[in-house]
């Protein structure tokens, strides 16, 4: 069966307190919303319709980031979740396939779970996600008889005998797209929050005769973020399933709670871990490669046997070949560094490439900025980058060429070449002995006059 996603977006959140639509907070640093579309990808939908209103244009950046192809619809204002639903139907017209409810605020939920729901579809006109939570707190409850669910009721509106009912809704809605719509456009919105609320069309559609099932997950699928204690509790979550993955898949954690990972971070198996090391967005470790302690990482790509760290920063655009060295305080941008090649301390190359088995000196540094425009520094084959060279970009290095320590590099150095780029050093006998006696008395001299 074709598959939509309708998600839910339209939300500000004012528990966030925050001026930043609620479903572009981050977990694993990727807003709420991705975790939402990212959990409907594998049905692989014919169209992802987000519902959008405060904060349109960014959430519309965000649901197109992740899919270009999805559609994004305004709700206008916000009055209940059936409004919301109803936004996306000039976009499904015609669609005859299952639309899924969800709700860009739902990080968890499973693909398979998703897939459970469409799958009930061919034997029910309807279906609802349900839980049992250890503490029921304020869910709307799942009236049921036998497998049959006959209507939701919001705890807001329950008896004390339905609000003793521990099967809840979790939210998410299943139903044949033209049957969704045509139930919707039959919701009221005569309850105590005078909204219309989705939940309302299991009764519709029950009194009409069709049929109406639940499909249960765990409750930690059906967690929303609708506050800051909230947010810390979906990344916690989400760490300690994503280290979790990691392990089965062959990566040693040295310390796995200190780790922190993002939602596409990728890492082969027999790579080691150390502690306290920050995973950004758009990170990939091949496997058997090292990442000592202290290291961030981001928009990155480390090779086969590459050692990163301890205390290394990889910022977007580095790309490390097999058995790499990037050491100590280091930070790497927008470089290509080959095969073997080794940037052992205190230096920065950005906008650069360095050839295999080069060699950067401590404390070098690709002058890449001019204050107006970036330029780019070529460093060849087996060179050797003496500490303290600073390559003032525009500039390249030869295969095989040398500059010497405390070098300001600004013209091209051929292969095989060897070059100087500093004063002459120049000594004065005696001029020590006298300038700090010079000195010494000028102190003394203040010290009497205070």
């Amino acid at each position: 069966m074709k598959t939509a996603l309708i998600i839910l977006a339209a939300g500000k959140g004012t528990r966030m307190n925050s001026d930043m639509p609620k479903v572009l907070h981050p977990v694993g640093f990727a807003p709420l919303l991705e975790h939402a579309m990212a959990s409907g990808a594998p049905l692989e939908p014919a169209h992802t319709v987000v519902v959008a209103g405060h904060g349109l244009n960014d959430v519309r950046a965000a649901a197109l980031t992740y899919d270009d192809t999805s559609t994004v619809v305004e709700q206008t204002k916000q009055q209940g979740t059936a409004h919301a639903a109803a936004q996306a139907r000039e976009t499904l017209s015609g669609f005859d396939g299952a639309a899924l409810v969800l709700f860009g605020d739902t990080p968890f939920m499973k693909a398979e779970t998703l897939q459970k729901m469409t799958a009930a579809l061919e034997t029910h006109d309807l279906v609802v996600l349900g839980f049992s939570p250890a503490d029921t707190k304020k869910y709307g409850r799942l009236m049921m008889d036998g497998d049959a669910l006959e209507r939701i009721v919001e705890f807001k509106d329950a008896t004390e005998k339905e609000r003793a009912i521990t099967l809840c809704n979790g939210g998410v809605t299943a139903c044949r797209s033209e049957l969704l719509f045509e139930l919707i456009s039959q919701v009221g919105n005569n309850n105590a929050a005078g909204e219309y609320y989705l939940t309302d069309i299991v009764g519709l559609a029950r009194a009409r005769g069709l049929t109406a099932t639940v499909v249960t997950c765990d409750e930690e699928e059906t967690l929303g973020v609708n506050s800051r204690a909230d947010l810390v509790q979906a990344e916690a979550i989400f760490q300690t399933r994503a280290r979790a993955d990691l392990i089965e898949n062959g990566v040693t954690l040295i310390a796995p709670h200190t780790v922190t990972l993002a939602r596409d971070t990728v890492i082969g198996r027999d790579t080691t871990i150390e502690p306290n090391v920050v995973f950004g967005p758009g990170v990939t470790v091949e496997s058997g490669a090292t990442v000592r302690a202290f290291s961030h990482l981001e928009g990155c790509h480390v090779s086969r046997g590459a050692i990163v760290g301890p205390y290394a920063r990889l910022r977007p655009g580095a790309q490390l070949a097999e058995d790499v060295r990037v050491g100590n305080f280091v930070e790497v941008k927008n470089a290509e560094i080959a095969a073997g090649a080794k940037v052992n301390h205190l230096s920065y190359i950005g906008d650069a490439t360095i050839g295999a088995k080069s060699n950067i000196g401590a404390g070098t540094i690709t002058c890449n900025y001019d204050g107006v425009m970036k330029h780019h520094t070529h460093i060849g084959e087996g060179a050797f980058i003496g500490s303290n060279t600073m390559l003032v970009a525009p500039v390249s290095v030869g295969d095989g060429a040398m500059t010497g320590s405390g070098s300001v590099i600004t013209s091209d150095v051929e292969p095989d070449a060897l070059a100087l780029a500093r004063a002459p050093q120049v000594e004065k006998p005696g001029m020590a002995r006298k300038l700090f006696e010079m000195l010494k008395a000028k102190k003394a001299k203040l010290e009497r006059g205070s």
